[in-house]
């Protein structure tokens, strides 16, 4: 029931928006938009039933393309790029956001002004009004609780690189999704030489590479390592099934870096076939009760807006020392990153 009443307010919103003049519509006489073409990297099992929400309350249909597991993100910037010249995709959903500030960086995306923009942290949204940040996940170690004592736990993203943990370890493979943007925030928030040498520490502790994030989870849940890193949604996954796992958000104690927290974001693309309708999704996904659906559903992710009063199951990130990074920086870096990742980190 509460679900249901908070797809009413949502679409009352929607609806709202429209009549004051926040989401315009066309005015030449040519028929209103009644569809958009997106390009979504969040796992299709949890963006879809926004998506048909979003059609139930405007009529407009959502013509969904979904990203793989193994191309997590890279694989729509990549067909965004393929089709600059002649744009098929109106709203890029991410589920993360160095590729969203690359694609900026390259013209490919337009500004736009949601009514409910200024209620996200301004660090988690363009001042341009590019791109939005909402419905964040952190980038959390998952612990076999049979596996590893309380006394034991790892504390720190630098424990995969801990001798007594030697092979007892994974993370996805660092050229996609949200592992890749948080090894380009790790070279921006630590300098290029730290970030290598931790890195080349984690390689030489035999660190397992995973095909994605779900796998790494999978694996600790299962009693195969003894902990891994990976997301938040993912290891919610894992204890939902009843598994042996714990989460645990790293680096917070004193003089340690921080946990990096990665927010899903929005976008307009340039020259999109039907911007009427992209800015009435984008309307629709900025709002404090999309979020509160995203946080109460399987991935649990963590709602940014400041008029939001769930907390996801995965733990509220106002009361957690975050890892501060300048994300622009961090996608500045990230060609350079993903080099030593696949000349170096990857190499036989």
């Amino acid at each position: 029931m509460r679900l249901r009443l908070s797809t009413i307010l949502v679409c009352v919103l929607a609806s709202a928006c429209e009549q004051r003049g926040d989401v315009k519509s066309p005015k030449d006489g040519t028929p209103a938009e009644r569809e958009v073409v997106a390009y979504v990297a969040l796992d299709r099992e949890f963006a879809e039933p926004i998506l048909s929400d979003f059609t139930t309350c405007t009529g407009i249909a959502v013509q969904a393309v979904y990203d793989t597991e193994s191309t997590k993100s890279l694989g729509l910037a990549s067909r965004i790029r393929a089709e600059a010249n002649r744009p098929r995709c109106d709203v890029h959903w991410n589920n993360e956001i160095l590729h969203t500030l690359r694609l900026k960086q390259e013209g490919l995306l337009q500004p736009c002004r949601p009514a409910e923009a200024d209620n996200y942290p301004a660090e988690f949204r363009d001042p341009d009004g590019y791109w939005y940040g909402f419905a964040a996940r952190a980038r959390i170690l998952v612990v076999n609780t049979d596996l590893v004592k309380p006394a034991d736990m790892p504390t720190s993203v630098t424990d995969l690189a801990a001798p007594e943990w030697k092979g007892r370890t994974a993370l996805a493979k660092p050229l996609f999704g949200t592992t890749a943007s948080h090894i380009a925030c790790l070279f921006a928030a630590l300098g290029e030489e730290k970030a290598r040498s931790l890195l080349a520490a984690i390689r030489g502790n035999q660190v397992v590479v995973a095909g994605g994030n779900k796998a790494c989870a999978e694996m600790v849940a299962a009693g195969r390592l003894a902990f891994a890193l990976t997301d938040t949604d993912d290891a919610l996954g894992e204890l939902d099934a009843g598994k042996p796992v714990r989460i645990i958000w790293p680096d917070q104690g004193v003089g340690q870096m921080g946990t990096l927290l990665l927010p899903n974001t929005v976008a307009l693309l340039k020259d999109c076939p039907h911007p009427a309708a992209g800015q009435r999704l984008i309307e629709y996904l900025l709002t404090a009760d999309v979020e509160a659906k995203l946080a109460q559903g399987p991935s649990g992710q963590i709602p940014l807006h400041r008029a939001g009063k769930l907390i996801s199951r995965a733990g509220d990130w106002r009361d957690k020392h975050l890892l501060r990074v300048d994300f622009a920086r961090a996608a500045g870096a990230f060609p350079a990153a993903a080099k030593y990742i696949e000349d170096e980190f990857l190499a036989p």
